[in-house]
């Protein structure tokens, strides 16, 4: 019998597990070549994985509502004729699946990158993967162990004889003098009492995600905020003037927020650092201006997709592609590559009145841009007459920023960047 393993694929940057949500296919199905085999969730995107291969799904190694890590088996078929990958045909038992997304969960960043990071030859379960993270063993010292398995592959069992021979090895050793290390505080939530009257409502799990994330990004990054406003007067009223035309010919609305997406694109062409990410003490400068708009859904919840290459993009394309997205980020129909690899990020706080804010950045980027209301104010015109007052269209631009790798010369250089694409719009564009 021939096996093909179904894998839970990478979902997007920073995910490292999903929850299975439903089966489409039970054990003993004929499974067709494409045809949908599970529907799975992540905190920004639900989903289904298809067959790459025909056959007969003779085992499942999850249930409905179990955290899957990435990576992990989650399925097997019976496939005619032999396996195009010996890799792929690794079986795992339930219990050490299981074990494998439990640990996969805890895992931290610097954990997952001693694996993913490095490259080897030889083929390793995710669940030796997991072990080896967590003991801290690189990819180059597993790759010295002997293994049991078939074909010589490394077993859960020989890894963990491997550290016990290293334990004691190690505990011979004289020990090192002991550094003593500040211990730092625990944070903890204060204790929340509900009172007569009070309505609980649970957090759904996209909720629960989405905390989770915003804590994380405030206890890695420093945050700092930088503020200017932005005379809109002639994109409003070029707006006003071309959107019922464009509106008849092209079926569809035209919105801010291309304009802003494209005074952006710009702007990071002339400051790259804002287009980054850290890792440890380097910085990774991003090739690609991706940006990302976040998008309010119909439940309350946040989705952040995502304009590839938006710097390419003429103002009709970011504009037909922001339209795409929404429209499909409000039906829960994006796909898993559509919210994926984000450089920076866009959100739109004057789509509900504010007219700014301070929005937490999106690991693992450096910098979200959010753009307030747009308010009709009577601001100072400079006139080669004299200074006049008069009634303009205002907005507030506000930049968070990584304080590790972008200061407030880089942050205010930036901000100020956009507002003179933004000022400087051409009234005479046509789209």
């Amino acid at each position: 019998m021939a096996k093909f393993d179904i894998i839970m694929p990478k979902l997007g940057e920073s995910i490292i597990e999903a929850t299975i949500t439903r089966w489409m296919k039970n054990e003993g199905d004929i499974v067709a070549e494409d045809d949908a085999i599970v529907e799975i969730a992540t905190d920004k995107v639900d989903s289904e994985i298809p067959s790459p291969v025909e056959g007969t799904l003779i085992k499942r190694f999850y249930n409905e509502g179990d955290v899957v890590a990435v990576g992990a088996v989650i399925a097997q078929i019976d496939i005619a004729g032999d396996v195009v990958d010996d890799s792929v045909a690794i079986e795992l038992t339930k219990d050490e699946a299981k074990s494998n997304s439990v640990k996969a969960h805890d895992l931290s960043n610097e954990q997952v990158n001693i694996i993913s990071s490095s490259s080897s030859d030889r083929f390793y379960s995710p669940l030796v993967k997991s072990i080896a993270s967590q003991e801290n063993i690189s990819v180059s010292e597993l790759d010295k162990i002997a293994g049991s398995g078939k074909e010589g592959r490394l077993t859960k069992d020989d890894l963990m004889n491997y550290l016990k021979s290293r334990s004691v090895t190690k505990n011979a050793l004289p020990e090192a003098p002991k550094k003593e290390i500040p211990v730092q505080p625990k944070i903890e939530q204060p204790k929340v009492l509900s009172s007569a009257g009070d309505q609980i409502v649970e957090m759904d799990r996209m909720r629960k995600m989405i905390a989770d994330h915003m804590v994380m990004s405030k206890q890695v990054s420093p945050h700092v905020t930088s503020f200017i406003e932005v005379d809109m007067t002639n994109i409003v009223l070029w707006r006003n003037r071309i959107k019922n035309s464009f509106e008849k010919r092209e079926g569809e609305k035209i919105t801010f927020t291309p304009i802003f997406i494209e005074a952006a694109a710009k702007a990071i062409k002339d400051y790259p650092g804002v287009n980054a990410s850290v890792d440890g003490n380097k910085v990774i400068l991003r090739k690609n201006i991706n940006i990302g708009m976040a998008t309010a859904l119909p439940n309350g919840n946040l989705i952040v997709p995502v304009i590839k290459n938006a710097d390419q993009k003429n103002l009709l394309g970011i504009t037909k592609n922001v339209n795409d997205l929404a429209n499909r980020s409000r039906i829960n129909k994006l796909s898993p590559d559509d919210i994926q690899d984000g450089t920076f990020t866009i959100t739109n706080l004057g789509s509900f009145g504010s007219i700014t804010g301070t929005p937490i950045i999106n690991q693992p980027q450096v910098a979200i841009l959010a753009v307030g209301a747009i308010k009709k104010k009577p601001v100072v015109i400079e006139t080669p007459s004299g200074d006049t007052i008069g009634i303009r269209h205002i907005m507030i631009l506000s930049l968070s920023y990584d304080h590790r790798v972008v200061d407030g010369g880089m942050g205010g250089l930036f901000i100020k960047r956009v507002t003179e694409y933004l000022e400087n719009f051409d009234v005479n564009t046509s789209i």
